[in-house]
């Protein structure tokens, strides 16, 4: 039976439409184009599968190219972040460019623009323009600079250009229509003095492009054939395409812009802006705290690429924005790791289980699988002691007949190892129990083969042997905030719905072989959570980071 085809998304059927109509295949090229002024962001994510997906599909390049025109908030750390974020996320851009590359270039059409009465030179400040561009439904007022003549304007950029005057007295504009609907076509600035220092650039440039003028003509010079962006950018489309206008040769291919819904996440926020804040007002370590929507915080909390890459496509290509429970991106990274994450064992809130008829003094070492989902998995061994730690939670006293792990005078199997009855607890002088005594079968060491170990009993527990167990220090990571959607409220600031709780840091003890694991590793507590150690970890004192829990109610559509 032959398989159904997967139907196309809408940005594929333009393709495909534009290949129909004679765009040859060899032409099609993509771009991921992020601004370095931050980190990446799970909202990028969505931009960065798509493109890179695409690419794969027609089997074309993708450029990365960093739209570098603002040096005030730019810089190499965000630009260095972002390279490791896309190769993290498995992806190979064809090259690498900036937009600062083409400073030049835009500098010289902007030149030609101002000879072919396309743009002047405004001394207006940027309040006074914005105030005279007024609102879609009353016509802008134009500058007085508007008609001045094309020598004092070509004068006038070329002085601005050699850090002639001071920053906000000149601006220059493209002159278009200030009455048009649309705002972005009421003559925007191309061209702002700045004298700051660029991150590649230095002090060469003392005026700086702005975005919509520097992002297009950089998709046409690379012969970008499709210009992927979010929704926001949908009414800059005609100020896009009126800037191609200006330089556009038909021997080249006109990048043509769509955009596609931008992706929001309940709990979560993709502000660069006010991921900013969080960094600057210490409501987080740094950019890359697990905490952070930032791939490097999802990446350190034990994200992995496929398990992103999976919600993207579960997400799926839209038109119109929603707002996507961050329910399903657990699921997504739980049902990945299930798959790839050793299975260790830990124990997070540990009592003491002494198995009295175990001899003093004597150890083993137990074989145990690695991954049950993993056919060449294999195998690796645990010690065993007469001391043991297990999960508090565990233990009862007195418990009814639903309580399937251990209670006094019941039996449980200690995974991988041994049956054992609880006979007897030590407390502490609050009744805080402190020691729980209990006994073992010799005869029914998992495995053995002997009618003993195969008996059956309803509870398996994970345990760690005192004598080798080593320390850990296990951070428990909730939601940044309390509330879906922290910045939908413009007048209350989203600070205020930081959750107090969103991370504890707890002691617990683990087997001997977790010494040895990377950091970032995938590791499944078992029966605990999902976990991965992280690069805070010493040689003297162990740290996990708690990535997702075992379970959870939540089923996608």
């Amino acid at each position: 039976m032959e398989e159904e085809k997967k139907s196309l998304n809408f940005i594929e059927q333009i393709i495909e439409d534009d290949i129909a109509n004679g765009l040859k295949k060899e032409q099609i090229r993509f771009r991921f184009p992020p601004e370095p002024n931050g980190y990446l962001h799970i909202g990028h994510t969505k931009a960065i599968c798509i493109n890179f997906g695409l690419g794969e599909k027609y089997n074309a390049p993708v450029n990365l190219r960093f739209d570098d025109t603002n040096p005030e908030k730019e810089e190499q750390e965000f630009v260095d972040s972002i390279k490791k974020d896309v190769e993290w996320l498995g992806f190979k851009w064809d090259k690498e460019l900036y937009a600062s590359d083409y400073f030049q270039q835009l500098y010289e059409w902007a030149v030609q623009m101002i000879k072919d009465g396309k743009a002047y030179v405004d001394e207006q400040p940027s309040e006074v323009i914005t105030e005279q561009r007024k609102n879609p439904a009353e016509p802008g007022i134009e500058s007085p600079y508007r008609n001045r003549p094309v020598e004092e304007s070509l004068d006038l950029f070329e002085r601005m250009k050699n850090g002639e005057f001071e920053e906000g007295s000149m601006s220059l504009r493209a002159q278009i229509d200030m009455v048009s609907p649309n705002m972005n076509l009421r003559d925007p600035v191309m061209y702002r003095i700045l004298k700051r220092p660029h991150h590649r650039t230095g002090t060469a440039w003392k005026i700086y492009p702005m975005y919509d003028w520097a992002h297009g003509e950089s998709d046409y010079l690379e012969q970008v054939s499709h210009s992927l962006c979010s929704l926001e950018f949908e009414n800059h489309r005609p100020l896009y395409n009126w800037y191609l206008e200006q330089v556009y040769d038909e021997s080249k291919v006109a990048p043509k812009q769509r955009e596609f819904a931008r992706m929001n996440v309940s709990y979560m926020i993709t502000s660069k802006r006010k991921l900013q804040r969080l960094v600057a007002e210490n409501a987080v370590t740094g950019w890359d705290d697990p905490r952070m929507p930032t791939i490097s915080g999802m990446r350190r909390k034990g994200f992995t690429p496929t398990s992103i890459k999976n919600f993207i496509e579960k997400v799926g290509v839209a038109k119109r924005e929603n707002l996507i429970e961050i329910q399903l991106l657990d699921f997504c990274v739980r049902e990945d790791l299930n798959k790839v994450a050793k299975r260790v064992m830990a124990v997070v809130d540990p009592v003491k289980l002494i198995i009295e008829n175990y001899p003093e003094g004597k150890e083993e070492w137990l074989e145990t699988e690695n991954n049950p989902e993993q056919e060449n998995a294999g195998t690796r061994e645990v010690p065993f002691s007469r001391e043991l730690y297990i999960e508090r939670e565990d233990f009862k006293e007195e418990a009814n007949n639903k309580f399937f792990r251990l209670k006094l005078g019941g039996e449980v199997r200690l995974k991988s190892a041994y049956i054992i009855k609880a006979e007897r607890v030590e407390k502490d002088e609050n009744g805080e129990i402190t020691t729980i005594y209990a006994s073992y079968d010799e005869k029914s060491k998992s495995g053995s083969g002997t009618e003993e170990s195969l008996r059956k009993v309803k509870g398996t527990l994970h345990w760690v042997s005192a004598t080798h167990a080593i320390p850990v220090d296990v951070r428990i990571y909730d939601k940044l905030f309390t509330v879906e959607q922290p910045d939908a409220e413009k007048d209350v600031d989203f600070l205020n719905f930081i959750n107090p709780e969103s991370v504890t840091t707890i002691k617990g003890f683990a087997e001997p072989s977790l010494k040895d694991v990377e950091v970032g590793e995938p590791l499944q507590f078992q029966r605990i959570g999902y976990f991965t150690k992280d690069q805070d970890s010493t040689d003297s004192q162990l740290v996990f980071n708690r990535t997702v829990t075992l379970k959870d109610s939540f089923k996608p559509e």
